[in-house]
């Protein structure tokens, strides 16, 4: 017998992608574990593999907050130079309990999200 994959907050940083990956085909199949989802404080939803292009989540009480995450639309967009040109856009949106996050430090939240998902480079660079 297999044990099950270790809920996201235990998975080793290596193994995340894995542990993300099996939690999520497992969901897919209704097979999922209250013991493999519950005690989070972040939840990630992704609605835009079935092209859902905008949503606003509901947080997982007890969990702080929930980013909810749209398709990519191709859009025209000014260009800086007085002309136009074409940009992959996402909408995202963070629900968050301001009972435990403040409205300021989810603004700082999505505006460092933000920053990353367009200058992914960054990351790599950011990285100890």
């Amino acid at each position: 017998s297999t044990s099950p994959p270790p809920p996201l907050a235990a998975a080793p940083h290596r193994r995340l992608p894995a542990a993300a990956k099996t939690l999520a085909g497992l969901a897919k199949e209704n097979k999922l574990k209250p013991e493999q989802f519950l005690g989070g404080t972040f939840t990630i939803s992704n609605l835009g593999s079935m092209g859902v292009k905008q949503f606003t989540a509901i947080i997982n009480a007890p969990q702080a907050c929930i980013l909810a995450v749209g398709g990519a639309d191709v859009k025209v967009v000014p260009d800086g130079k007085g002309g136009f040109t074409t940009k992959s856009v996402m909408v995202v949106s963070l629900s968050s309990d301001h009972r435990v996050v403040d409205g300021m430090i989810a603004a700082q939240f999505l505006k460092s999200f933000k920053k990353y998902m367009e200058n992914p480079l960054l990351l790599l660079l950011s990285a100890p």
